[in-house]
C-alpha cells in the first residue's frame, strides 16, 4: 500500500482586498512517497498560493492539509516552523544563500537551526549531501563565488539536510539554462529512483513537468487533471 506524505482536502483559499476573491477552489489531492509530481498551469492560476499553503507557511485558508499523516491545520506558528524544518525541503527560483558563508555552512544551516544531531555530525552531513550532488570540492568556497547552476545545486543540498519527508519547489529551474536545468531535473530524479525522495514542483517549464511521474494541472484556482 502507498504511504501518504501529503494530503489536501477540499482546500478553498480568498484574499479580501477589499472585495472577497476566490484563489483555489475545492483542492484535492495526495502526493506519496518517492512520487515526483509537478504542479502546472498559467500564471496567477493559484500555483503558488497552493504550495505556500501545503507549506505550511500559509495558515489563512479552509479545508485540511496532513503532512506525514498529522493534520498540520490548526497548529500553533511554532509547531509548524519545526515541521517546515524537519520535514519539508524547499527549493525556490532564486536560491537564497548567504554570500558571507562557505557552501558548506550554507548548507548546514538548516541542520544547526533543527538542533537534532552535533554541529560536526551536521558538518558530515552536508559534506555528504555535496558529495551525492557532484559539488563537494566547493564546500569551502563563499557562496557569491560560484556559478548559478552550482548555487542551485548548493540550495537543493541545503534541502536535503534534515532528510526531508518531502521536498517543495518553487519554478527550481526558472532561473536556470536548459544544461543547468537538466542538470537540477537529472539531480531530481536521483533522489526518487535511488534515496525514494518524495517531490512536489510548481513549474512553468512543460518540458520539466512533462517528464515527473505526475501532472497536477490547474486553471483558475481548480484542479483540472492529475
Amino acid at each position: 500500500m502507498s504511504e501518504k506524505i501529503l494530503e489536501a482536502i477540499h482546500i478553498n483559499k480568498s484574499f479580501r482586498d477589499p472585495v472577497t476573491v476566490k484563489v483555489l477552489n475545492d483542492i484535492s489531492f495526495v502526493v506519496n512517497k518517492g512520487e515526483f509530481v509537478s504542479v502546472t498551469g498559467k500564471s496567477g492560476c493559484g500555483k503558488s498560493t497552493l504550495l505556500y499553503i501545503l507549506s505550511t507557511m500559509d495558515t489563512d485558508y479552509e479545508g485540511k492539509l496532513f503532512i506525514d499523516n498529522i493534520e498540520m491545520t490548526g497548529k500553533k506558528e511554532s509547531e509548524l516552523a519545526l515541521v517546515r524544518n524537519e520535514k519539508i525541503g524547499f527549493v525556490f527560483q532564486f536560491h537564497y544563500l548567504l554570500n558571507e558563508f562557505s557552501v558548506l555552512k550554507n548548507v548546514m544551516l538548516p541542520g544547526l537551526k533543527l538542533n537534532k544531531y552535533s554541529v560536526l555530525e551536521v558538518e558530515h552531513r552536508a559534506i555528504e549531501k555535496l558529495k551525492m550532488l557532484g559539488i563537494d570540492h566547493l564546500a569551502n568556497k563563499p557562496a557569491n563565488m560560484i556559478s548559478g547552476g552550482e548555487k542551485q545545486r548548493v540550495a537543493i543540498a541545503r534541502a536535503l539536510i534534515n532528510d526531508p519527508h518531502i521536498i517543495m519547489g518553487d519554478e527550481p529551474t526558472g532561473n536556470l539554462d536548459k544544461k543547468n536545468s537538466d542538470i537540477v531535473f537529472d539531480i531530481f530524479q536521483q533522489l526518487t529512483q535511488e534515496f525514494n525522495q518524495t517531490l512536489l514542483i510548481v513549474t512553468h517549464d512543460q518540458t520539466f513537468a512533462d517528464r515527473t511521474h505526475r501532472i497536477i494541472e490547474m486553471e483558475d484556482g481548480r484542479i483540472i487533471k492529475q
